[in-house]
């Protein structure tokens, strides 16, 4: 790796993982393992030997660590989880052990996102010398793991015990100024060379003859009863952020040792917590979660170098609630948007709706006055479709009918600059069909935000039969820069992710036929982990919305299938949910959701007229119903072609619909239960309940053959 010459040590080949220099008689351990230079097996060899070469070289009197490229380090491997080179020692945890009983002073030098094993290798040096816009955290909650290096001992006693349960428990990092106050680091830099300025401090600690500081021999900052007292106020605060969870609560459980433990033994039964947390369904279903959403963009047709459009001029058709928030997403990304509507009036009243958003998110704290200035200015307004002339992209957020939306297509093909893309919000309608009335088809393409447009991070991006690859490339990389994850999608009835939710809200209604109430659904449905079960989500959204496309869906629906008329019933009483303070629940506040006798009059008149007896469901098929219904239809969807691969379905629906993150979305869910046993379930209802619940063909076929959507994703590219 290196060696020793008189009193230099040479620099390793420059392709080396890590790169070693001397600077008087400081010396340089940089990280090169690019794109993030993460502790991969190679890298943590190599700092261990460095480490021991230096200390023997009477030359060294101090060590610099650092980080080539764009940051100081990215922790651990995430590639060797689950593999033999994660169990190669040095381990990433015992890495730190060997940095900080080093005898000789180690300056951390912290640049970029240095979070979970970065940070920690950072806490395991003896001093911190941070970049002004560095961030630093430990993450690890957030992949259902603890922070397994010492994070959990060395934090709480370095920033206090408070503070360090609060970042290891949430997963929030701090910036560089916070770092500071909160004695995370011990200097901030800006605008000088970090790595010269970590050799000037550590060229002063030698001069000043400054003893090494070894973070695991930092008291706690408080007794074991008061940090008792903190450990139960942040558990019952868990207990409702975190509700189903079980990694924030191992968390806790790691950092509460440091109260009544010595380091070595907190650091050997962080171990042994962390060994059980990387091996559960959690772990694997947030790591999925993770690979999952960077693997939406590879599309198996549309080369990666293709060349994109130039999106830089956008016009919105439509100032309503879904256009202005669509609006918003631009704005918030710094890019100029015109909003057009029919009448300077409903103009007027789009943009109020607008800035009212924005000022309501700066009196919360989320926006200063400058941000806001700058967003509002983005956004401009315009009456007519004449505006739409020098537009790149142009996107529809009109009504919800079909007509509508053909005559504003036709309009747009006349006037909008030729070669330019036309985007088409909406919730169910058929692309194809809307694509076929202008005379350039492949210039169109559907783009499915979720409301509220300007919060809500997933984007269906719908690909018609004649969309041009170049538009879906282009669209996917605008996601990308909205701050949304989009997935592309083929044309069908609610598109993948709306078209799930229908058998999942059916199934819903006929639970409560049956003998459920609408509070019994909800709560299996919010321990599985969603944070709204149907009923709560259906007063949410408005039951007139519901309702209208159910109406629609009607008219082709056949004769035979099981239809609850509850929906339109409630409607039928003005009862619209939220906004009207009764739907499926009264609501006396507006907000809080409150059982109401009426409903469950109305339930028990509809079972005696179905000529049912109403009986008591277990929580276990109320969950089966519901989640094994949207897990069929998955499939279906699959089968049909219109999602690439299972773990896009699974990307939807953790980012549009809330399914528990940390059970990595419906397929992957279904692959931890195990395809055999779903295929099971689904062919006892099938037995009990008729055809909707018959296993499709590649359910049963990957059930059958012991494989896993997973799998089948492999095939896909």
């Amino acid at each position: 790796m290196c060696q020793t010459s008189g009193e230099a040590m040479a620099v390793t080949n420059g392709n080396a993982a890590v790169l070693f220099r001397q600077s008087g008689g400081v010396c340089v351990i940089s990280i090169n393992n690019p794109p993030v230079n993460t502790l991969a097996k190679q890298v943590r060899l190599a700092i261990a030997e460095l480490i021991s070469l230096s200390q023997s070289d009477p030359a060294i009197k101090a060590i610099v660590i650092c980080g080539a490229g764009r940051n100081f380090c990215g922790g651990a491997d995430i590639r060797e989880f689950n593999t033999p080179d994660r169990q190669v020692r040095p381990m990433t945890r015992h890495l730190m052990n060997i940095v900080e009983d080093c005898e000789k002073p180690v300056v951390a030098a912290i640049h970029g996102p240095t979070l979970g094993g970065g940070l920690e290798l950072a806490l395991g040096c003896h001093y911190r010398i941070v970049d002004a816009d560095a961030q630093l955290g430990l993450p690890e909650v957030h992949r259902g793991v603890v922070p397994g290096a010492g994070g959990t001992q060395r934090l709480p006693r370095l920033v206090g015990f408070r503070k360090g349960l609060e970042m290891i428990t949430s997963g929030t990092p701090v910036d560089a100024a916070t770092a500071l106050e909160i004695g995370l680091v011990d200097k901030v830099v800006r605008d000088v060379d970090l790595v010269e300025a970590a050799i000037s401090y550590a060229t002063k600690l030698i001069e000043q003859r400054t003893p090494t500081r070894r973070t695991s021999g930092i008291a706690i900052d408080v007794t074991p009863s008061e940090g008792e007292a903190i450990v139960v106020e942040i558990r019952a605060s868990l207990e409702k952020s975190a509700r189903g969870m079980q990694a924030p609560f191992r968390c806790l459980e790691s950092v509460a040792n440091t109260l009544t433990m010595s380091f070595e033994d907190g650091w050997a039964r962080e171990a042994e917590i962390s060994e059980v947390a990387v091996a559960s369904d959690e772990s694997r279903s947030l790591v999925h979660a993770f690979f999952a959403e960077r693997q939406t963009s590879k599309i198996p047709d549309i080369p990666a170098d293709i060349t994109r459009r130039e999106i830089e001029k956008v016009a919105i058709l439509g100032a309503g609630t879904m256009g202005g928030g669509i609006a918003m997403s631009f704005a918030n990304a710094g890019m100029n948007v015109t909003v057009i509507e029919a009448s300077q009036e409903n103009l007027d009243s789009g943009l109020a709706r607008i800035e009212a958003n924005y000022d309501a998110t700066r009196k919360r704290g989320r926006l200063s006055d400058d941000a806001m200035v700058a967003r509002k200015s983005c956004i401009q307004g315009a009456v007519g479709m004449d505006a739409i002339a020098d537009a790149d992209l142009v996107i529809e957020a009109v009504f919800e009918e079909m007509d509508v939306k053909k005559q504003v297509f036709y309009e747009l093909d006349r006037q909008a600059k030729s070669g330019r893309d036309s985007g088409h919000k909406h919730l169910t309608l058929d692309v194809d069909a809307i694509a076929a009335v202008t005379q350039r088809p492949e210039d169109v393409l559907g783009m499915h935000f979720f409301s509220p447009a300007n919060v809500m991070t997933l984007l269906e991006i719908v690909r018609a039969r004649k969309t041009s690859p170049d538009i879906i490339a282009t669209v996917l990389d605008l996601s990308r820069k909205l701050g949304k994850t989009g997935v592309v999608v083929g044309v069908c009835d609610g598109f993948v992710g709306n078209r799930m939710l229908a058998p999942y809200f059916r199934q819903a209604d006929f639970l409560v036929e049956e003998g459920a109430l609408p509070q019994d659904v909800d709560r299996v449905i919010e321990a599985f982990g969603f944070r709204m079960g149907p009923f709560r989500v259906y007063d949410l959204a408005g039951l007139d919305i519901s309702w209208a496309i159910e109406k629609r869906r009607a008219e082709t629906r056949p004769s035979d299938e099981r239809f609850s008329p509850l929906l339109e019933r409630i409607c039928d009483q003005g009862r619209y949910g939220q906004k009207t303070n009764a739907g499926w629940y009264a609501y006396e506040d507006g907000r809080t959701a409150r059982p109401d006798p009426l409903i469950e009059a109305m339930l028990t008149d509809r079972s005696a007229e179905m000529g049912i007896n109403r009986r008591d469901i277990s929580d276990t098929e109320i969950l089966q119903r519901c989640v094994y219904a949207l897990i069929n239809e998955g499939a279906k969807i699959l089968e049909e072609d219109l999602a690439i691969r299972s773990s896009d379905v699974d990307v939807i629906w953790l980012h549009g619909y809330g399914f528990p993150r940390w059970r990595g979305g419906p397929m992957f869910y279904a692959d931890t239960v195990g395809l055999a046993e779903v295929v099971t379930t689904l062919d006892r209802f099938h037995a009990e309940w008729g055809d909707k619940w018959a296993p499709t063909a590649l359910l049963r076929d990957l059930a059958e053959a012991g494989s896993s959507f997973k799998e089948w994703d492999k095939t896909r590219g």
